[in-house]
């Protein structure tokens, strides 16, 4: 079946979603703390968005290289579960509307993260540890 064919492809996609979500995060981190790729604020680090800003890039950097990835992803994602109902969902209930289209999604992918494993081409494999298996 084709099923199971792609199925035998799976720990690989999960290692592109977990890589791509992790450039991607880092890049909201780098944005806040050095201004690259250019913003439009650069937040004191001293503060609650300096906070955000280092942990999205360590954590992003963490999961990017599949290293303790389920415990990154778990911070990464309750993070953004916070970043969203502190500073999206006040303007309108609705992600579409508030801007938080992009929390909601990082908060569910590293959520989903944390159930599924980092999936091939992790750190987190060559330590030892079971690599996961979709």
């Amino acid at each position: 079946m084709i099923s199971d064919r792609l199925n035998a492809y799976a720990p690989q996609a999960l290692a592109v979603l977990r890589i791509m979500t992790a450039l991607l995060f880092i890049a909201h981190g780098t944005q806040k703390l050095f201004g690259f790729p250019e913003a439009q604020m650069s937040p004191p680090l001293f503060s609650l968005f300096g906070l955000a800003a280092v942990i999205e890039v360590v954590t992003g950097i963490l999961i990017a290289v599949g290293f303790q990835t389920r415990i990154a992803a778990f911070l990464a994602s309750g993070q953004m579960a916070v970043a969203y109902f502190m500073v999206h969902s006040p303007n309108s209930f609705f992600p579409s509307n508030n801007g938080g289209d992009a929390a909601v999604l990082f908060c569910f992918v590293f959520l989903y993260l944390i159930f599924a494993g980092p999936g091939a081409w992790a750190l987190d494999a060559r330590d030892g540890m079971r690599p996961a298996t979709a």
